[in-house]
């Protein structure tokens, strides 16, 4: 038998219902009690209610698995943030303006954005031996298909393997804390993923089909449900994500895509005010990929302008001074995986880098 949030299913049976983390609040489910013992798989979507592939990517695996040939378990959760799905908040709780992937472990007292965090601190993670947790681009925010891993010894060993196996070519290292992928794989020891294909709010059925063949592979590498496919694309792995901020209010001209190879030096974008003047230009400080960019004309200052990954780990910087961004937009688009932020100094500790930089070193 297989018991979780109340729930007991017996070997072959698969169960709709919807979990509550708190009175009134809930979250459509499909829990699958495989033929055959075997791992516990959570698969997660919606955290951000408006990165919307997952959602159907995760309802139409629900309704195609077959429990008699189920080896373990299998939690897919729909939707977690559904009060933020009706209410189109994007990436945020509806309730309380949380964010669920920068809030863990929660509090059972809390607001409604913790208290769904620590229901799954509390109730679901110490029952299952695999996350993965789908995303992708925001409104004005067009992504190439990436993921991230945990950088833990144990657990980013058993991620990596089982990111391999995905479609997915960019694979990230990464040292977030308080999200939902993050905390179960730093605090609880868990193995997890956070997915990234599509983008801009947009929902195509290019983007879901991907999604769901990519968890047939993750099931069919964890040994949870058979799945053939002959070929997956080629992976790079990547040390380090650098964030790109907006110094100033002004009219933003992007000038590379995502999933385009960068070198140090080159333009990523321009600033300009409503004159045609420029105010800056963005350059790339290191050879890298674009994993997205913002293509919003209007930007103020401390936007999240864009995001590229390092595929080797550069030198130390000497005398860095650690403080956390207090940009709101740049500490989301960072937060959106749970990372923190580190701003690059010179040694008189004036700031130095037209960017800050997530160092994983």
């Amino acid at each position: 038998m297989f018991t979780i949030c109340g729930h007991t299913l017996t070997p072959g049976q698969k169960k709709q219902t919807a979990l509550r983390p708190l009175p009134g609040y809930e979250m459509p489910a499909t829990l699958v009690c495989g033929a055959k013992p075997g791992k516990t798989i959570l698969i997660t979507a919606g955290i951000h209610a408006g990165e919307y592939p997952g959602v159907p990517a995760v309802i139409r695996l629900a309704k195609d698995v077959d429990p008699a040939q189920v080896a373990g378990n299998i939690v897919m959760i729909h939707c977690v943030n559904t009060s933020g799905f009706w209410a189109r908040t994007d990436c945020l709780v509806a309730e309380d303006g949380g964010n669920l992937n920068a809030n863990y472990p929660g509090s059972p007292d809390g607001t409604v954005s913790q208290r769904i965090a620590n229901y799954f601190v509390a109730q679901i993670f110490p029952y299952v031996d695999f996350v993965a947790d789908l995303h992708s681009g925001s409104q004005q925010e067009p992504l190439t298909p990436c993921l991230f891993f945990p950088k833990g010894e144990t657990v980013r060993r058993q991620a990596l393997e089982a990111a391999k196996a995905l479609d997915i070519p960019y694979l990230i290292q990464s040292e977030a804390r308080t999200g939902e992928y993050s905390y179960a794989a730093h605090a609880m020891g868990i193995p997890a993923l956070l997915l990234e294909r599509g983008h801009s709010g947009f929902c195509e059925e290019e983007w879901i089909e991907a999604y769901r063949n990519d968890l047939r592979l993750l099931l069919n590498c964890l040994g949870c449900y058979p799945y053939d496919k002959s070929s997956v694309v080629e992976k790079r792995i990547f040390v380090r994500t650098i964030y790109l901020e907006a110094e100033e209010d002004g009219v933003w001209y992007c000038n590379v895509k995502p999933g385009e190879t960068v070198k140090k030096g080159r333009p990523l974008g321009r600033m300009e005010d409503f004159y045609g003047n420029l105010l800056h230009e963005y350059c790339a400080e290191a050879d890298g990929v674009v994993f997205y960019h913002c293509c919003g004309l209007s930007v103020k200052a401390g936007r999240n302008l864009a995001a590229y990954g390092v595929e080797e780990a550069q030198r130390p910087i000497e005398n860095r001074i650690e403080r956390r961004v207090c940009s709101p937009s740049l500490q989301n688009a960072a937060t959106k995986n749970g990372c923190r932020i580190l701003s690059r100094f010179d040694l008189n500790g004036k700031r130095s880098a037209r960017s800050s930089a997530l160092l994983l070193e």
